[in-house]
């Protein structure tokens, strides 16, 4: 009997492990699809990973933007072509499941361009992402990038 109980208890585990991989995967798989869409200077596929709320909120050291659509044309204004945009890399990015529907992530930015002087010039910060996992898949909901 014990060893039935045991072995449930392992499935229960292994199964809860694969869930919080699988969903890790789907997240990164997200901020790899933004990155891919960033250093192709395209801000309204980058947009994609964003949920499409009114609630959706965007906060940095400039203030916080709430919705989508602001966040958008937040993005349009500061990043209006390719060059602007430069490309972009995320690193140490961390993924912590809080529960079926949210997930944090965190990480640091890294943004290479050329400056108005000809010269390259880096920029870099770091996020924490709040996720959502709607009907259309793992969304961020909360984006605090500084």
């Amino acid at each position: 009997m014990r060893v039935f109980l045991f072995l449930g208890l392992c499935g229960l585990l292994c199964a809860e492990v694969r869930a919080q991989t699988d969903a890790g995967e789907a997240i990164l798989a997200v901020l790899e699809a933004q990155v891919r869409d960033w250093n192709r200077g395209d801000v309204r596929a980058f947009m994609r990973g964003y949920k499409v709320s009114d609630s959706t909120t965007f906060v940095s050291a400039r203030g916080v933007e709430q919705g989508y659509e602001k966040i958008l044309q937040r993005y349009l204004r500061s990043y209006p072509n390719a060059a602007a945009m430069g490309e972009l890399k995320f690193e140490g990015v961390r993924v912590w499941l809080l529960s079926e529907r949210h997930a944090v992530v965190n990480g640091q930015f890294v943004l290479t361009r050329r400056a108005a002087s000809g010269t390259e010039e880096r920029l870099s910060g770091y996020f924490t992402l709040l996720f959502e996992k709607t009907h259309e898949g793992w969304k961020i909901i909360v984006d605090h990038t500084s």
